[in-house]
């Protein structure tokens, strides 16, 4: 339930903040892809943080070895990290749309563990 709602919630605010700033992506001519729609925040590169770091946050919490807690957790960073790379990479959006998801991404994901936690210590 936490991970649906965080994804659908946090998709809908991707998109109402790429209507709100209205920015243009990159120059077809310097695109390896041309890809319709504005470019701030990066919608892959959102959705990636708020999925990969919260289910990486939900299997690590489930584990008392520390060192496994790092690697799911850099590991699920890891993946968003490249998601976001890549799409620089392929010109469709500017490094700083890939900064502005992530960095929204990874505060979304934050916010509904949070709000997660204080649900779970109310019981």
């Amino acid at each position: 339930f936490l991970v649906a709602t965080s994804v659908i919630s946090g998709a809908i605010l991707v998109s109402v903040f790429k209507t709100a700033f209205g920015r243009l992506r990159p120059d077809a001519v310097f695109a390896e892809l041309v890809t319709p729609g504005l470019s701030f925040p990066s919608g892959h590169a959102s959705m990636s943080a708020l999925v990969f770091l919260t289910i990486g946050a939900l299997i690590a919490a489930s584990r008392s070895r520390v060192n496994e807690r790092i690697y799911i957790l850099t590991t699920a960073a890891l993946l968003a990290l490249l998601v976001g790379v890549s799409r620089v990479l392929l010109g469709v959006h500017w490094a700083t749309d890939v900064l502005g998801g992530w960095a929204f991404g990874a505060a979304w994901a934050i916010a509904w563990l949070v709000l997660a936690r204080y649900f779970v210590k109310k019981r």
